[in-house]
């Protein structure tokens, strides 16, 4: 049997090691007066949630002193001490607690670089817990705080903190996005609590309000219907004399949830899915048309579900009814006729989201019969509403215009607003007028009918005469556009039905005065479907119009697609559809215009391409991912654009980029993921290998796309026509090959410069190669590309090889493109594929 021996020395040693072990063990989450932290040393909260240390996001010369996720393979900041005043050098950074506060020093200069108030703590302790609050308090008091990080935080909001502020000492708590994904300083958008008149919170964008929530109603926000009770997140709004805030709580144990305002202006709430080890995205605003602060102007009310999305209350009308009618409602609505007071009467919206409520009256404990007689006797007053809908009580009264109303298809709830009686009518008189206009409508109905059947006589035998030789197509078309074609809403906001709302049509004459009677000097480009042409109207709006070829017999079925389906489409990263014209052989779209023309005309434009820096290139990409996630996934549709290409990119007068031509857009219900077709539409170099050889078209179809174009905006090069000196390979090939021999920065276009984030480049160089993936399955939805953009921790998997698709060009297409060198777009063709290895 052997034994060990052990002298005093190594025991005394042993015993000294075990000391300090248990001493660092025992002090993570902790310092005192006599300590401090350096590089290279962190806080860890006891169950190992959250750490505190130096950190730097790329600059050398930036360090800064935050807390972020201990455990997560994704490295995500929650919370940054010097935001606005980094560090030069790590090692310059001591955290310290002196003269009653936390004080971050630069230990070269012995300079205060960031410190927490100033406090009358006896015996101080700096602790970060395991909720991520860094706390300084009395060593032997645990639960009383005398600073919290909590009070000041940056971009986010984590379970516990409090949105708002602090009534007794007029303290405001608020969250700012980041400068950029690399620069946590100060941001442009802050996400912050008015607690005047009835409270709600505004996303503002340099203090400019961009986006509001609506007040809290008991259950949620008003502006928010998707904010439901859920069984793992409890949420808290408190209204009292001392305090006004938003929070929320995670009831689940190793849950991680928190909500954020991004450096692109995006609120979002992000909840940790450790399956797939990545922030998944539960809920953001503003998202549609309708978040956009005040669309539509005093008394207007926005509705997604509607086309335009601004529509009138009944007793109402537009102020401005021809810019109304071309899709700019921020002028609002007017009263038809003038209030008397006593004799007004209520009209009752159903599914609202309450006007803005910053100057609104509010009284919790009226009923809500107390609150319409209230209402009914101060003549100031314009709309009431319940504060509370759980119970139907509280009271909330208007006295001034009703600004940023929304209706909701479901969620909202009931608001009343004060009309002329006249305009709501006398229930005595309901029968006999049901009567008269039942027999008043047989009597039109039959006039109209008669009318109509002589003119439609009279029309054919003088188109008989003149278009002989095209009667059966052209007349065919045209019936059907003017029978079908035409967009119309019949829900009103009471509930009741309307006459029909249309796409607002322009008649040929107006078009011909805007465009110079169709120029080559208006003309803005051309294709296989028409012209494009820049107009300006009467009232010196301008306008972009795309006019069907009378000579051609394609674009007819794309023409009516094009009406039905953008009409109804609202977001920011979707060219607007303003009107039509129909006439005789004429079928022509009128757009918003855009200052800066298609993404292609600039993009592999040598001499113009300088104007793409990567900022801007970086945001086109973002806000394409943007608009694609809407029409997959946020519409009430979900729609396949199939054709997303650079030329169909539209580019504003800030370069902000709106995707157009829903030609060959296809609607899936809401349950189907793909579909089949015999007609394979497209463009080649941007279609995805099973669309082109097999017809199977869904959503990844599109994410194809994307990524052929997100690799395009990187590079400045075509994927079609593309070839590299040494190979035959196409854009896709190249780089993917760069990418796998870790070169993936030498496809970075030479016109960006040298002044580029290689990280952020790199990161849209891997989604890219995600987004073309030769399986669609393994394709990212653009929930999860969208995401990926906006976050420089989230974890991406591995690229695998793309689809390589190539197409030789057909003798015979049915192409948008007028030049041979140009991409084609096909139409109703078999297609021969290389699939490149």
């Amino acid at each position: 049997m052997k034994m060990m021996i052990v002298t005093s020395h190594h025991f005394c040693a042993i015993l000294l090691f075990i000391f300090f072990i248990t001493i660092s063990a025992s002090a993570t989450d902790t310092i005192s007066a006599t300590q401090s932290l350096t590089s290279g040393k962190t806080l860890v909260s006891s169950d190992d949630v959250f750490e505190l240390g130096f950190f730097s996001t790329g600059n050398p010369n930036k360090w800064y002193l935050g807390i972020w996720y201990k455990n997560l393979p994704v490295r995500t900041y929650v919370w940054v001490a010097n935001r606005d005043n980094p560090l030069a050098n790590s090692s310059l950074g001591s955290l310290k607690i002196t003269n009653q506060s936390i004080v971050l020093l630069n230990r070269d200069e012995n300079l205060i670089v960031w410190s927490s108030n100033q406090t009358k703590v006896v015996n101080p302790v700096a602790q970060l817990l395991d909720s991520g609050n860094f706390v300084l308090r009395e060593a032997d008091h645990e639960d009383e705080f005398l600073w919290q990080s909590f009070d000041y935080p940056t971009d986010t909001l984590l379970p516990g903190m409090k949105l708002g502020w602090d009534l007794r000492t007029g303290f405001e708590r608020f969250i700012t996005s980041w400068r950029n994904t690399d620069d946590p300083s100060s941001g442009d958008f802050s996400f912050k609590l008015d607690y005047h008149g009835f409270p709600e919170i505004f996303l503002e964008n340099k203090q400019v309000k961009r986006y509001r929530s609506g007040p809290w109603n008991g259950l949620r926000f008003s502006g928010v219907p998707e904010m439901k009770p859920l069984n793992d997140m409890d949420f808290d709004f408190v209204v009292d004399q001392e305090e006004v805030y938003y929070s929320f709580n995670i009831t689940t144990e190793n849950l991680f949830s928190r909500l954020i305002v991004n450096k692109d202006g995006f609120l979002q709430r992000l909840t940790w899915i450790p399956s797939s080890n990545i922030w998944n995205p539960f809920w953001y605003a503003p998202k549609d048309q309708c978040d956009n602060y005040r669309e539509c102007g005093p008394f207007g009310v926005c509705d997604t579900n509607a086309s335009p999305v601004c529509k009138c209350m009944r007793g109402f009308q537009p102020k401005f009814p021809q810019a109304w009618s071309l899709r700019d409602g921020s002028g609002g609505c007017v009263r038809k006729t003038d209030l008397v007071c006593i004799k007004d009467k209520f009209l009752r919206l159903k599914n609202m989201k309450l006007p803005e409520t910053t100057s609104a009256f509010v009284d919790k404990n009226m009923s809500l019969r107390d609150c319409a007689a209230l209402c009914f006797k101060n003549c100031s007053c314009t709309a009431y509403a319940a504060s509370n809908i759980t119970r139907t009580t509280g009271c909330v009264i208007w006295t001034d215009n009703l600004m940023d109303m929304r209706q909701y298809a479901e969620g909202g709830q009931d608001l009343y607003v004060r009309l002329a009686a006249s305009d709501i009518g006398d229930g005595r008189h309901v029968t006999a007028l049901v009567i008269g206009i039942t027999v008043g409508s047989a009597v039109l109905v039959l006039g109209l009918v008669g009318f109509f059947l002589w003119k439609r006589k009279v029309l054919l035998s003088k188109q008989r005469g003149k278009i002989v030789e095209r009667k059966g197509s052209h007349e065919r078309s045209q019936d059907f556009l003017l029978n079908e074609a035409v967009i119309s809403s019949k829900r009103d906001y009471s509930g009741e039905k309307t006459d029909d709302l249309e796409l607002p049509l322009l008649d040929f004459d107006t078009l011909v005065k805007a465009t110079e009677n169709f120029s080559d000097d208006c003309k803005l480009g051309q294709g296989g479907f028409g012209c494009v042409y820049k107009g300006r109207l009467v009232e010196g709006q301008d306008v972009a119009v795309k006019r069907l070829s009378k000579n051609s017999g394609q674009g007819i079925e794309e023409f009516k697609n094009e009406v039905r389906l953008i009409a109804r489409l609202q977001h920011r990263n979707l060219v607007r559809l303003l009107g039509c014209c129909v006439e005789m052989e004429e079928k022509i779209l009128i757009y918003e215009y855009m200052e800066n023309r298609s993404l292609d005309s600039i993009l592999f434009n040598k001499a113009r391409s300088s104007l793409l820096n990567w900022q801007t290139r970086f945001n086109i990409i973002c806000g394409i991912a943007r608009g694609l996630l809407y029409l997959h996934q946020d519409s009430r549709f979900r729609i396949i654009h199939r054709d997303l290409k650079a030329s169909n990119i539209l580019l504003d007068k800030d370069m902000h980029p709106k995707i157009s031509d829903f030609g060959m857009a296809r609607i899936f219900g809401g349950d189907q993921t793909e579909a089949n077709t015999k007609r394979v539409v497209g463009t080649y170099g941007y279609m995805s290998p099973e669309y082109a050889m097999d017809g199977l078209f869904s959503v990844k179809s599109d994410v194809f796309s994307f990524g052929v174009l997100v690799l395009e905006i990187v590079s400045g090069k075509k994927n079609r026509g593309f070839y590299h000196s040494n190979s035959e390979l196409n854009l896709l090939g190249h780089v993917w090959r760069l990418w796998r021999e870790g070169k993936g920065l030498e496809i970075t276009d030479s016109s960006v410069g040298d002044s580029y984030p290689a990280h952020e480049v790199m990161r849209c160089i891997q989604v890219g190669l995600l987004c073309v993936q030769e399986t669609a399955e393994e394709r990212p939805t653009m929930s999860n590309v969208v995401l990926m953009l906006s976050s420089e921790t989230a974890t991406m998997p591995h690229p695998k090889t793309p689809g390589f698709c190539l197409g030789r060009n057909p003798i015979e297409t049915d192409s948008s493109s007028s030049k041979q060198d140009e991409t084609f777009t096909v139409n109703q063709v078999t297609v021969t594929m290389l699939d490149a290895r």
